[in-house]
Formats: structure tokens, sequence, C-alpha cells
């Protein structure tokens, strides 16, 4: 019998002040990477509540999501050992407002730092980053790529939530 396909969810943010991207710089197997913000959706949260927890976790700001900049399926061949030979993300990235650093903050296990760069330093970094999304998803956001977050709708037990609050 063959495994059943299925793709890991993840979130991710784009966030951009005063022409600068917040990213994060990480230990990956391949050495240090940069990526946005991002992680995988944990259970009971939705996607824009999991992006949301992950710009904390990673970057010790609080962030809001606004809007859906895309959602991307990847595949990456060649993963931890153990891991299928090739393994498929459903990233749902999204953009909003970030709150200032908050002091003190521990960033989560294999992040050495955040960071603010330029669209053009993103782009010269290309040989440095975790995956291609990282790209794809700040140039689309400077696109103008925004849907609203209701696009995205999680249901619980007939629950639907949307915009990070139970909708009846």
């Amino acid at each position: 019998m063959m495994e059943r396909w299925t793709p890991r969810v993840t979130v991710a943010a784009v966030i951009e002040q005063d022409g600068r991207f917040l990213v994060v710089e990480e230990h990956t197997p391949t050495g240090l990477r940069l990526n946005n913000p991002a992680g995988h959706l944990e259970p009971h949260e939705s996607p824009a509540q999991g992006c949301a927890r992950e710009v904390l976790e990673e970057t010790a700001h609080h962030f809001v999501p606004t809007a859906l900049v895309g959602v991307y399926l990847s595949r990456q061949a060649g993963g931890p050992a153990g891991a299928p030979r090739e393994l498929t993300y459903l990233r749902f990235a999204f953009c909003g407002t970030v709150g200032a650093s908050l002091q003190g903050r521990r960033l989560d296990r294999g992040i050495v730092r955040a960071l603010w760069l330029s669209a053009a330093e993103i782009r010269a970094s290309q040989d440095r980053h975790r995956s291609p999304l990282l790209l794809q998803c700040m140039e689309d956001y400077l696109r103008g790529s925004r849907y609203p977050l209701d696009l995205v709708r999680t249901d619980w037990d007939g629950t639907s939530v949307v915009h990070n609050t139970p909708h009846r």
C-alpha cells in the first residue's frame, strides 16, 4: 500500500516597514539561512493565528495579519534522516502590522537573530535563502498581492473561524 501524500502546512509573514523587510537568520541542516518568520501550523489554530505566533516566537515582535499575500506549494528534495525523500510544503503567507521588539524575549530554538533587510539585500542574498519562497513572497507583496483574511476559513466542530475570531 502506498503511503498517503500529506503536505506540511506552514505559515509565513511578509513584514515591511520603511522599505525594509523583517527576516530571520536560522540554523538549518545546510548552515545559516535567511527566511521569512515562518513555521508549521499547530493544531487548533487558524493560519493567521499560527502566523502571529510564529512571528512572536522567531522575532520577539507582536504581529497582526491584515491580508493574505498568497498560498504556495513547494516541493523540496532530501529531508532529514528518516524523512521522506521529497517534502511538500503548503505555505500561507500573510502581511500585516508589527509592533516594537520585546526586549529580553528569547527567540525560538535555531533562530540566531531577526534583522531588517531591503528588497535589494534580499534579492542579492538568494544563495543564503532557506527556500525560494522567501523571495517569491516578498516579490508578490511588492506587486501588491493582497487577499482578504476571510478567504481562509477554518472549521472546528462546526464553528467557523475568520480573522482569528469565532464567527457566529
